[in-house]
């Protein structure tokens, strides 16, 4: 709650279903000179991989860009019109979302106005600086037309329906021209080879299938995405100069060293030195990391956070990763799964001074890597928890009416604002730091098993971690919360959650795809349905509005370590039907009657489901002979300006990428 004082608002605007925030970077102004330009240049970095993320999402969205930020630009019709507004908020909604699929949904979204007036738009903007480099401004114009208006071209970004061909059946940009089968059967084929030895593969290439033949094009400086991979080796070069210490230098070099060759196992290397690292107050991840995107689970998004440790806060991070052995013991998974030693296990709260890639304007609270799990159990792993967005979450969420129209009662109500900020900061200091470090796979097992549940279980196992120890007596004992209210705050929150207010985040008649939606669904509905003998938990009605109670919460506790119990043991033995069953079973379908109610109410509360951030400005000062002498930070104030700047200045790869 320290931050408090620094703002009243932290929202922008509001469009479709997203509202724009900010986040304070405090104490910034009160570093060292040498630590703000490290964050000023590895920022810079951090921005330079844009357009890498935009053509992964879909081979489309850098022409699609374009054009629509041309007529934006040069339109020279009306602009006060009904129609120039619902251009305008499609364009924002593109930019939000990297693309033309939603970031959370992955489906495509269409524009609110016509075919007929985006006509109207391209022939009266000035196409005369425009290129493409394959083909002039009309053909393009004409080739996106058909994507955004043809609700049968690119529907759905990452499709995990079961029983299709995920790849056929998504739009990213990850495959070309193979099957399914074709794909998984060039890996298994790698795997075999490498047999025992523990390396990693597929995470940074288009796999594409040419003279039919399956060859990688790896992401890398003189390869695919090299024009941007070149400038953001430029900006960790001059990093390097800044860094805090010989290990923060020796990760950045061998980042750069993979940067430039594409070895993952230079990208293994990496990890190994930055988990290790620990000493320095600045941090940051750059590279192809989460594979959310990859129907597959096996490429990685490109993405960049750059952070500085918040003293304060880590003291209960600290506490966590200190403990990590005891917690791991007294897991109520099977022992053989349970690690013997837990190793490296670091954790720390801090504060975001930058977000890219895959992480803006979206983005996670909190962070656990490498995801490499033979790294993670040899080595260890980093996690933190981003406070400045937590808090700027908190901030919005204050006076906006869904806990007043959600909870159930006056007691709940009271129990989220006097306790809610903490628990859920300590949910996802548990989430990552231990939850999603804890445990061991069987020897030969590879998260790849799980196929496209691998995601949804490894969540689901990180949450579970979270809620079973959130209400343990043993977080009172290490000074952590005040009591169990604490716990009972994040219960209720979640159980809620999984149950009813996600709901708002899904269009009538859809399921739920995005794979941390699922797991929360997966949980609260196993919870409820198995713990329904017992009353553990109940929908129950009150003026025609329906809400979920917990009757018990030590029961409920017992619940969550029983499922814990059997999700590590899928992960641990790679058990894909027990992995299927639990995830088509509880957390893909909704319950359509609820769901349109749920939307009713929370229409009237004229509240956005999705936040974003702008991110700060930095600037760097110098004196009249020309040298740095400071950097300078200001607060972004317009989503619209912030994104064109970024087009402008960090767009650097060819509109097409084939």
């Amino acid at each position: 709650m320290k931050y408090m004082q620094n703002r009243n608002s932290v929202f922008v605007e509001k469009f479709a279903d997203v509202k724009i925030l900010r986040y304070d970077v405090p104490g910034f102004d009160k570093l060292p000179e040498n630590q703000k330009l490290y964050i000023y240049y590895l920022a810079q970095a951090a921005k330079c991989g844009r357009d890498i993320l935009w053509d992964q999402n879909n081979r489309y969205n850098l022409r699609i860009r374009a054009v629509l930020e041309t007529i934006y630009k040069t339109y020279k019709g009306g602009r006060q019109t009904a129609n120039f507004s619902d251009f305008e908020i499609y364009l924002k909604r593109v930019w939000f979302s990297n693309g033309i699929h939603h970031h959370y949904s992955t489906e495509k979204f269409q524009p609110d106005f016509a075919a007929d007036y985006f006509d109207e738009l391209t022939a009266n903007s000035d196409w005369s600086n425009f290129s493409s480099g394959e083909k002039n401004a009309e053909e393009v114009i004409s080739l996106i037309k058909e994507i955004i208006f043809n609700p049968e071209k690119e529907t759905k970004r990452v499709c995990l329906d079961a029983g299709k061909d995920l790849l056929s059946t998504s739009a990213n940009n990850y495959y070309r021209g193979m099957t399914q089968h074709e794909a998984e059967e060039f890996y298994n084929r790698q795997r075999d080879l490498n047999g025992k030895q523990p390396v990693s593969f597929g995470l940074n290439s288009t796999l594409v299938k040419e003279d039919g033949q399956l060859q990688e094009k790896v992401w890398k400086a003189d390869g695919l995405y090299g024009e941007a991979i070149l400038q953001i080796i430029f900006y960790l070069e001059k990093a390097k100069n800044y860094a805090e210490n010989k290990k923060q230098k020796k990760y950045i070099s061998v980042l750069i060293d993979y940067y430039r060759t594409g070895d993952l196992r230079k990208f293994d290397e990496y990890n190994i030195l930055w988990l290790q690292e620990l000493e320095g107050q600045v941090d940051f991840t750059n590279g192809f990391i989460e594979v959310y995107g990859d129907p597959l689970g096996i490429k990685g998004s490109w993405e960049s956070i750059v952070n500085y440790k918040d003293h304060e806060a880590s003291i209960r991070a600290d506490i966590l990763s200190q403990n990590a052995q005891w917690f791991e013991n007294h897991s109520p998974v099977a022992p053989k799964f349970r690690k013997e030693e837990v190793k490296g296990v670091s954790a720390k709260v801090i504060n975001v001074a930058m977000l890219g890639g895959d992480c803006h304007p979206a983005t996670p609270i909190g962070i656990n890597l490498p995801n490499s799990e033979w790294i993670r159990e040899q080595y260890g792993s980093k996690s933190v928890t981003i406070e400045n967005i937590t808090h700027s979450y908190f901030l919005d969420s204050m006076n906006n009416g869904m806990l007043e129209e959600f909870a159930a009662s006056q007691e709940e109500i009271d129990r989220a604002k006097g306790y809610g900020y903490l628990a859920g900061n300590l949910h996802t200091d548990l989430h990552e730091c231990l939850g999603h470090g804890s445990g061991k796979m069987n020897e030969g097992v590879k998260p790849e098993d799980l196929k496209s549940y691998y995601s949804t279980i490894e969540e689901t196992r990180a949450d579970l971690f979270a809620l079973y120890y959130i209400m343990d007596k043993k977080m009172i004992e290490l000074g952590l919360i005040p009591s169990l209210e604490a716990g009972k705050a994040e219960y209720d929150l979640y159980l809620r959650n999984g149950l009813l207010t996600q709901l708002t985040r899904i269009e009538p008649g859809k399921d739920l795809e995005e794979s941390h939606m699922r797991n929360r669904q997966l949980i609260a509905r196993w919870a409820y349905e198995t713990g329904k003998k017992e009353n553990v938990s109940e929908f129950i009605q009150k003026e025609g509005k329906t809400y979920i109670v917990i009757r018990n919460y030590e029961r409920l506790r017992e619940l969550f370590g029983e499922l814990l119990h059997e999700i590590q043991r899928i992960k641990s033995e790679g058990d894909f039907v027990a992995a299927q069953q639990l995830v088509e079973n509880y957390s893909v379908k909704v319950d359509r009657n609820l769901h349109r109610e749920i939307l009713e109410r929370f229409k009237k509360l004229d509240i956005a489901p999705y936040a974003g951030f702008l991110n700060p400005e930095y600037e760097l000062v110098t004196n009249g002979k020309g040298e740095i002498t400071d950097v300078k930070i200001t607060e972004a104030t317009d989503f619209t300006t912030q994104m064109i700047q970024y087009s402008e200045q960090f767009g650097f790869l060819p509109l097409v990428n084939d």
